[in-house]
């Protein structure tokens, strides 16, 4: 799914006026129609709706929604600025048959401050949308603050007031704090990013049929993980064999952290490597031969990694529970100096190259590495937000012409030409030691499988947020493991396979 700024958007509405045909204010009851639809459904505990419109289209959205939830039933309330305030013409038009409903209050911002909001109540905020490029001030930054304190259930009409749709507010801007944000058609950079996404709650994509020739022909940068999974993974062929699947090798683990690399061997097992193999110190070679039967072992030290063993054909994922002894520095780096197939770099991996910025050169081409945030910034320095570490990382990845998986709540891929995939699957669950270990298997599974490191990347941290899912739903996020996660795998291949074959 391709992710717009709100100019292309913007323009996207007016091409689909222009070419669908269909009138503008015919486009917004559509757009209202589809909230309705959401709102009755999600709401049923729910008798009263207080509806805060705006002068703008957004408020034109939130007059239409009023006037429907009256027809369903509801109890509604609806809240301007001024009575004689200007409005944009479709928001006139709503306005308008709105004042021609008697069951339908229409009050002004001051009496928010005397409205009962009981527990039953549903603030709606449709003051501003993504035509928004400044700070809330006034009246409406009054009434935001106000709002906020109250403990009801909020829901934001396509973005929360306050927010803007492409980038970062000002430190002490005013932001809606909403439940929900049901947004049209496109996910909006901000809602991805933590400075800005923690306004939003969940987030609703609505349909509202825009013009399907115009987001295919309109570029972008800019997209979220989605039905694109679909495309890229590949089912198995029932006449293949192991070798088919290639040879995956997972390089890590030492004197008590053996743990890390089990994971990341177990994660490439059962994402299905032909065969898999396990490069790890002599300490743990018992733990392995009885935690993951099906790897292969290597010796490459005794308590931790001295050398590493470069088969021919292997895709190597390196770092998990690696450690940082000086041996282990000197062999990994001699190691990068002689190889140059793409493979995956995560934890001590990078932390090793970190400490001396000129080693970033010898990461081969095309290859994977996994930092979080902290990771990051050892590797490529400090940032102000995210939005800034994001920037910084398509600048490293064309440098170095590598792909960067940037850990977030909403973890984002970047590749070499700039294009940046932000991934909607996975939660809080994973904020557990051993889930980054995971990640590297599947990530050397998929690319020592034949899939491109786009590709393995794209649909890696698709596959592990999605079963993060599964186990959340089975164990909770609180009491979930990593290896909670690499059992629901079977789950997702499932799911994978079924879309696939009803796309077929």
């Amino acid at each position: 799914m391709k992710i717009f700024t709100a100019e292309q958007i913007r323009k996207c509405d007016e091409y689909t006026i222009s070419h669908e045909p269909v009138m503008s204010i015919q486009l917004m009851e559509r757009a209202a129609e589809t909230c309705v639809d959401w709102i009755s459904e999600h709401c049923k505990n729910h008798r009263n709706f207080a509806v805060f419109c705006g002068n703008g289209n957004n408020g034109g959205d939130g007059f239409a929604i009023a006037r429907m939830l009256f027809s369903k039933g509801f109890d509604v309330d609806v809240f301007i600025n001024n009575h004689k305030a200007k409005f944009s013409e479709n928001a006139n038009i709503n306005l308008k048959d709105l004042r021609e409903i008697s069951g339908i209050a229409i009050k002004d911002f001051k009496e928010a401050s005397e409205y009962r909001f009981d527990k039953r109540t549903v603030i709606i905020d449709a003051l501003f949308g993504t035509g928004l490029s400044r700070n809330l001030e006034g009246e409406f930054k009054d009434l935001v603050e106000l709002l906020n304190s109250k403990n009801n259930a909020k829901i934001s009409i396509d973005v929360p007031s306050g927010l803007l749709a492409d980038g970062i507010p000002d430190e002490n801007a005013t932001i809606f704090q909403t439940d929900y944000t049901l947004s049209f058609q496109f996910w909006k950079k901000s809602f991805l990013h933590p400075e800005t996404g923690k306004y939003t709650g969940k987030v609703q994509i609505l349909d509202i049929n825009l013009s399907q020739d115009y987001i295919l022909e309109t570029e972008t940068n800019d997209f979220v993980i989605h039905e694109m999974v679909k495309k890229i993974f590949k089912q198995r062929n029932e006449f293949s064999h192991k070798g088919t699947y290639g040879k995956a090798a997972i390089v890590g683990g030492s004197y008590g952290k053996m743990g890390a690399a089990v994971l990341a061997t177990r994660s490439a097992l059962k994402t299905g490597t032909g065969l898999t193999f396990t490069l790890a110190p002599k300490c743990g070679y018992e733990i392995f031969q009885t935690s993951n039967p099906e790897a292969m072992f290597i010796e490459g030290g005794d308590d931790f990694i001295t050398s590493f063993e470069a088969e021919e054909d292997v895709v190597f994922g390196i770092g998990p529970g690696l450690g940082k002894h000086k041996e282990t520095a000197t062999s990994l780096l001699k190691f990068l100096k002689n190889y140059s197939k793409p493979l995956v770099l995560d934890a001590d991996g990078l932390n090793i190259i970190s400490d001396d910025k000129s080693n970033l050169k010898l990461i081969p081409k095309r290859s994977i590495i996994t930092p979080h945030p902290k990771e990051f910034e050892r590797l490529f320095g400090t940032t102000e937000s995210s939005f800034e570490r994001l920037q910084l990382a398509k600048d490293k990845a064309k440098e170095h012409n590598i792909y960067i998986i940037l850990k977030d709540h909403h973890t984002q891929v970047i590749t070499p030409e700039g294009k940046v995939f932000y991934n909607i699957t996975g939660n809080s669950g994973l904020a557990k030691g051993g889930s980054g270990d995971v990640l590297t298997g599947i990530l050397t599974s998929f690319l020592a499988q034949g899939y491109s490191a786009e590709h393995a990347s794209i649909l890696g941290v698709w596959f592990h947020g999605k079963a993060a899912g599964f186990a959340a739903k089975k164990y909770s996020k609180e009491a979930m493991l990593p290896s909670d996660v690499i059992n629901e795998f079977g789950n997702v291949f499932e799911e994978l396979n079924t879309a696939v074959e009803i796309q077929l």
